[in-house]
């Protein structure tokens, strides 16, 4: 297929790639609760000689408090394999911003740290006259630190979140996320924020430098942040379908957003990745098969894995819309529901 389709691989991803950078909330955990497989995979994917590196737009928590819930969760792992959004941020700030200038930091510990340890100034007030403004999410914020940035942004501040996720999952469903908090401050000043996180690269290629890696795999649940950041680190990305975007989000993904591999949860690593090929007008996969006629997506097979019937249902529905073909949604089920 196309550089935007799906990839094969013979060998287990483990094997192929060195380096997993793997999302937490809806991959490695659900708020405090562990994902089936998750724990399985990773120890099989180490053990095979991949490493890891968990790359979270979360930036409310140090390291150490992720790593320590990680290892609760039977997932052996030490704070230098965690990188943050609060990282990225304060990354971020280091290429305009010189060290010892006054910030205004809203957002969590992790933020804090972060920014500290860059070697700036942190303040509370926009009287503080600060020359930026970074914001992460955390549960404590209210009014009173949204409005503080708002004033500081108004008086020329730089603007930066450490990421724009909208939603946030936790084990009661869907909480506002930083983008909805981040959202407050932009509609109060009209200014359009910079973004370290995810889908920006920029975690991706601090956490590849940081490992010395030379073949990496991004590994997510959302495809308009982890997936994104994916396609435009030019990084295959797997999507493990357990956490934010569906099955049925991948097939009708945007050529920026799309995965480059398909699978249930993170046992995926241990395995070897079929690739859909065209056969007389259909694309075919294991005994699935799918094909777009007249705008509506046909599938056909029982395969003894569904995860091929999505893998075809992508492969049949990017090379229609790629092709200049219109899809219609509603002929898209919703797959492994």
């Amino acid at each position: 297929m196309s550089a935007r389709g799906l990839l094969g691989c013979d060998v287990p991803l483990a094997t192929r790639y060195d380096l997993a950078l793997v999302d937490l909330d809806g991959v490695a955990y659900r708020g405090h609760d562990p994902i089936d497989g998750a724990a399985e995979g990773l120890a099989g994917a180490r053990a095979a000689g991949m490493r890891l590196v968990f790359v979270t737009n979360n930036a409310s928590r140090e390291p150490e408090a992720v790593a320590e819930q990680l290892s609760a969760l039977d997932i052996p792992t030490r704070a230098d394999e965690v990188m943050t959004a609060a990282q990225a941020a304060a990354e971020l700030l280091a290429t305009r911003v010189p060290t010892g200038e006054p910030v205004l930091v809203v957002g969590g510990a992790g933020l804090h740290t972060a920014v500290a340890a860059k070697g700036y100034r942190i303040v509370a007030s926009a009287d503080d006259a600060p020359v930026a403004v970074v914001q992460g999410y955390a549960a404590e914020i209210g009014w009173a630190q949204l409005a503080e940035a708002a004033y500081a942004v108004q008086r020329g501040a730089w603007h930066v979140a450490s990421n724009l996720d909208l939603s946030l999952p936790t084990a009661r469903g869907f909480a506002p996320g930083n983008g909805a908090l981040v959202g407050a401050v932009r509609a109060a000043t009209g200014v359009e924020p910079a973004s370290a996180g995810k889908p920006s690269p920029t975690m991706y290629r601090l956490a590849v430098e940081r490992a010395g890696a030379t073949r990496p795999l991004v590994v997510g649940d959302r495809l308009d942040t982890d997936l994104a950041g994916a396609r435009a680190g030019d990084i295959p990305g797997l999507h493990v379908l357990t956490g934010v975007s569906t099955a049925r989000d991948a097939v009708l993904a945007e050529p920026g957003l799309r995965p480059h591999f398909l699978a249930r949860d993170l046992r995926a690593l241990l395995v070897p990745h079929p690739e859909p090929v065209a056969e007389s007008g259909w694309w075919a996969c294991r005994g699935a098969a799918a094909r777009v006629v007249d705008g509506a997506l046909e599938l056909s097979g029982e395969p003894a894995d569904d995860v091929d019937l999505v893998r075809v249902a992508c492969a049949a529905a990017w090379d229609a819309v790629d092709g200049g073909a219109v899809l219609d949604p509603a002929t898209v089920p919703d797959l492994l529901r």
